[in-house]
């Protein structure tokens, strides 16, 4: 009958679930804080930043451990850690042998304690001698020989050997070699009258008792009915031992899984077989990187790390792009160590990554997935040498998605600024969208030096492009020549024709009447519309000053038969210019005007732009 079941044979009340030990949970947590320094130094070095950090928070958490519970020892296995017979830390499985377990096990350390008062130069000194950091010069790898040499006083552990001569002494243990399927396994029923806090304890114990019963001629087989290493009164030692289970097994044929229990394993094993082999390949590639020594595999990682490049780009993988670039960038720092023709090799990497047919790579996955994430993307061309600059040209003009053209424009704006050849020669292309983009990229570095290489692109035949190009000449020459602009007013598009007039009325630009008369002598100006053919003569009285006051005059006396009406309307418009910058000389003309005039109307118009004069003059007087 099963020793379980209670006399009714049912299975007895589960017991209630017993609260959280806070001890317990604390010694996990800085056990795993131990795991993650312990790699990271030996992956990165001491001089790391992330390295150091871990350090500190390693050194708080087991510092506030001692604080509060003056001592913490836990037992060795291969993979996993135990704290009073619980499992309290876990080698990942496929990891083991770069676990902090399985090298303390190796190294033939059964059990670690760390006592109050534990300082920081202690604990650097075990997280170097577990990896054989203290001295490269130095062949011998054992932690044993190298915590014993510093005689650690807050520090302690149980070796192997120790257990295995303590427990094949029969007055202490009297175990046989087949009883010994466990280090670990210690026959204590009948001598640990009193709680042990850790292995040493117990092994100090044993050790004293052992000497006690040498000195009072004890054997080595047995006693009274409490003897030293002994059975009680009655039994055997191998009933003991069939009592004392091992701390590390259950002592049950199998376990009894709960449906929760269950549904918790299947959502670990999904997770892991939903993990990221991609990122799971890249952090072995890097831990690699980060440690290699041979020269020969180094050459072939690096040639590896070129293809693994080309495949993320391939795959539009912008933000691990970013990140294995980010690695790279700082391998020299990492890896001080590396000789010439390796540094060499990781620069040709990284100037490669702006090379014609990487960017046809980027252009193909864009044109193709117009709407893929972008996220990454624009550190991963910001990250390129500006000898990429011209291959980032030939990429902008390529892509058809405008919000993939902007994110390469804001890149080339960084990159190409000390360079802008390539961008200048850019504006001849006959693609508009891609001369717009370079434009703005021109406009956004505001370089006056550009101007004259804008300029070129009166003519362009793209309407948009050319009114960029007014807007452009505004933003580079603010005031100054304006002939530029005022070959703008013969321009087939009437938005492009304002949009010069309206830089040309501020009064910042100056243009000889020459450059003015043949526009505004052609018989084709008088068909313009009434608000263009104002805003001429309003431009050409800014820029040309007194000049243009003898046409003016022409305009208000001549007496004509043909067209009388338009330009009537011409002389009206000359009025209003000449009262708008009433100088002496204008004042003179609209005078002549006035008398003069070749119709009522125009004599009219003289009268009302005399008016005009006379009142800003009046104003201005007041003001001053």
């Amino acid at each position: 009958m099963d020793e379980h079941l209670t006399e009714s044979g049912a299975w007895p009340i589960a017991p209630a679930k017993e609260p959280l030990n806070p001890e317990l949970t604390s010694v996990k947590r800085v056990l795993a804080l131990l795991d993650k320094t312990a790699k990271s130094r030996r992956t990165y070095g001491t001089a790391n930043p992330v390295a150091q950090k871990f350090f500190q928070e390693l050194f708080e958490g087991l510092t506030a451990h001692l604080a509060t519970y003056s001592k913490m020892a836990f037992l060795i296995q291969r993979s996993e850690l135990y704290f009073n017979g619980e499992v309290v830390y876990q080698a990942e499985q496929g990891s083991s042998n770069e676990s902090v377990a399985f090298k303390l096990y190796a190294d033939g350390i059964r059990e670690l304690a760390f006592l109050d008062g534990l300082s920081t130069e202690d604990l650097s000194f075990l997280l170097d001698s577990l990896w054989g950091s203290l001295d490269p010069e130095e062949d011998d790898d054992d932690i044993v020989t190298r915590l014993w040499s510093k005689n650690l006083s807050t520090i302690t552990m149980v070796t192997a050997e120790e257990i295995a001569k303590a427990s094949t002494s029969g007055d202490v243990f009297a175990l046989s070699t087949a009883e010994m399927g466990d280090v670990f396994t210690l026959p204590t029923a009948g001598m640990m009258e009193a709680p042990e806090s850790s292995l040493r304890d117990l092994l100090d114990r044993e050790q004293a008792r052992a000497k006690m019963g040498e000195g009072a001629g004890l054997g080595g087989g047995g006693g009274s009915e409490t003897g030293t290493g002994g059975s009680p009164a009655g039994e055997g030692t191998g009933g003991s031992i069939s009592r004392q289970a091992s701390r590390f097994k259950s002592g049950h044929a199998g376990y009894e899984v709960s449906d929760k229990e269950l549904a918790e394993l299947a959502k670990e094993i999904e997770a892991e077989s939903a993990r990221d082999n991609m990122t799971y390949l890249l952090d072995m590639l890097t831990a690699i990187l980060a440690s290699e020594k041979s020269p020969a595999i180094l050459t072939k990682l690096l040639d590896l790390w070129g293809n693994i490049l080309d495949s993320l780009t391939a795959q539009g993988k912008w933000t691990v792009l970013d990140s294995v670039l980010g690695l790279l960038h700082v391998t020299v720092g990492v890896r001080p160590d590396l000789n010439d023709d390796h540094k060499k090799q990781l620069a040709v990497l990284l100037d490669n990554l702006g090379r014609p047919e990487h960017m046809k790579m980027i252009e193909t996955y864009l044109n193709k997935t117009p709407d893929a994430t972008t996220e990454g993307l624009p550190a991963v061309l910001l990250s390129m040498t500006p000898a990429a600059v011209s291959a980032l040209c030939t990429l902008l003009g390529n892509l058809e998605a405008p919000t993939h053209q902007a994110i390469v424009a804001e890149a080339l704006e960084t990159l190409a600024k000390d360079q802008p050849d390539h961008v200048l020669r850019g504006l001849s292309d006959r693609r508009p969208r891609y001369v717009k983009n370079l434009l703005a990229i021109l406009l956004k570095w505001n370089n006056p030096r550009f101007a004259d290489a804008v300029e070129r692109l009166v003519r362009y035949p793209d309407m948009q492009v050319r009114k960029e190009v007014v807007r452009a000449i505004g933003i580079f020459r603010p005031n100054g020549n304006g002939t530029k602009l005022v070959a703008f007013l013969n321009d087939t598009e009437e938005s492009v024709r304002f949009a010069a007039l309206k830089l040309l009325m501020t009064g910042h630009y100056t243009a000889p009447y020459s450059t003015w008369s043949p526009l505004v002598s052609a018989e084709t100006f008088m068909d313009r519309n009434l608000g263009e053919k104002r805003a001429v003569f309003q431009a050409l009285r800014a820029t040309s000053g007194d000049e243009v006051i003898p046409f003016f005059e022409s305009l208000l006396t001549e007496r004509s038969w043909t067209n009388r009406k338009k330009k009537e309307e011409l002389a009206i418009l000359a009025a209003e210019a000449l009262g708008k910058f009433p100088t002496p000389a204008a004042l003179t003309a609209l005078e002549l005007g006035q008398k003069k005039g070749g119709g009522a109307t125009v004599r009219q118009a003289c009268i009302a732009a005399l008016a005009q004069a006379q009142r800003q003059q009046q104003l201005k007087q007041a003001a001053s």
